[in-house]
């Protein structure tokens, strides 16, 4: 498990909410119990391109996340908790625990707050969610990157007519997750996982700080926002192991981000736009990403229920060789989305992303349905086609895969 961290969160907000909530509420108010437990295999259809990876062609996992919620004060105040676990037969780095969110919300008249452990999601874009910078990545969970640890937090909102301003503090650093060294798209080289280095003295424990304006107003949702302190993107720089292995360290930079993210909605129509500046990576020069294009939905196609949605979507990134590489300087996305509208709630999503200069290909693949009142289907996968030798996605040329997954929603 991201286990010992896990433990000490654990530790810390408790000692965190008997702290700021004092005598305990009565138990005679509103508790929720919920979540899922799931059975999913990944099926590689090719041999691993690494002879140290393992060559099972499917491999299993099964996944358990409760929920619980307990409120009262009317609704107004409300902590929850909400554990991860999987385990998984092949990856002894996904079979991991963690701590998604074990946090207090109160809301006053104009303001709320959070304490504890939570996540926060920032961003407009489909291809790729640039902006979305407090929680880390759980990679070991999807190479989509779609999945996020829980970040310790004290989260304050000014509820206001103009907007809402958040503000954040941010102790207590995760690292992110990687395949273990014989895993399945675990990339070219191996990466040393708990190895990591540091430019803060402070390493894990270096307190970060977040800011954000964001506003909804006749067709705009707006946000704006600034982040300073331990890159949640590292830099993976080949050392020599113990063993006299090459492999990859994580290092994790003090950097400044500045953001913005924008959606116009206009009757068939999204626009978005995901931008940022970034500095302090290796002490290199400011650099610009940006993720922008559309979605337009054709509603009751065929005289039926059904509505389908064309996306399109332009990635450019002008990182420096000294900041985390990225596989997507200059792409194109583009995907359909298929929503039957039926009671099964039976959605599909698909696309490409495009690399303009050398036609990489990365096709992707999401669907869900539900048999039942209880149980869901979800198939996923994605095809690494075309890949340069030379290119950050060449470790995962043969790693294709697709993923069934049967939940139990309790």
């Amino acid at each position: 498990m991201t286990g010992g961290w896990a433990l000490r969160g654990l530790g810390l907000t408790a000692v965190a909410f008997a702290g700021w909530l004092g005598p305990a509420p009565t138990l005679a108010q509103d508790f929720d119990f919920s979540g899922y437990v799931a059975g999913e295999v990944r099926i590689f259809p090719e041999n691993p391109q690494f002879s140290q990876q393992d060559g099972a062609h499917a491999s299993p996992s099964v996944v358990l996340q409760p929920e619980l919620r307990y409120r009262w004060n009317r609704g107004d105040d409300r902590i929850s908790f909400i554990p991860f676990l999987r385990l998984d037969a092949d990856d002894e780095n996904r079979s991991h625990g963690d701590i998604r969110e074990l946090s207090w919300y109160h809301a006053g008249e104009d303001w709320d707050t959070v304490l504890g452990i939570s996540k926060v999601f920032w961003g407009v874009a489909e291809s790729r969610h640039l902006v979305d910078v407090i929680n880390q990545t759980d990679l070991v969970e999807s190479p989509d990157q779609e999945d996020k640890l829980g970040q310790p937090m004290a989260n304050l909102n000014l509820l206001r007519d103009w907007g809402t301003l958040s503000f954040f503090v941010l102790p207590g650093f995760r690292e992110r997750t990687f395949p273990d060294d014989d895993a399945r798209l675990r990339g070219a080289m191996p990466v040393a996982v708990g190895d990591a280095s540091y430019e803060s003295s402070a390493e894990e424990w270096h307190v970060d700080f977040a800011a954000r304006y964001s506003h909804s107003f006749d067709n705009w949702d707006l946000g704006l926002a600034h982040f300073y302190g331990t890159s949640r993107e590292p830099r993976l720089v080949p050392i020599v192991s113990d063993n006299g292995q090459m492999v990859l360290q994580p290092r994790y930079d003090i950097i400044h981000q500045t953001s913005l993210d924008v959606q116009y909605t206009t009757g068939p129509w999204l626009l978005k736009l995901e931008a940022l500046t970034a500095s302090g990576y290796d002490d290199e020069d400011t650099f610009f990403a940006a993720v922008g294009g559309f979605e337009y939905t054709l509603f009751g196609i065929f005289e039926s229920h059904a509505d389908l949605g064309l996306l399109a979507e332009y990635l450019h990134d002008g990182r420096d060789p000294g900041a985390p590489a990225t596989a997507f300087e200059d792409d194109i996305f583009l995907a359909t989305r298929l929503a039957l509208n039926d009671v099964e709630d039976t959605e599909l999503l698909a696309g490409v992303i495009i690399d303009i200069e050398h036609q990489e290909r990365v096709f992707s693949l999401e669907f869900e349905r539900r048999l039942s009142d209880n149980l869901n289907l979800e198939i996923e996968g994605q095809v690494f086609d075309n890949v340069d030798e030379g290119d950050l996605l060449n470790g995962l040329g043969d790693d294709s895969f697709i993923e069934v997954r049967f939940s139990w929603f309790f």
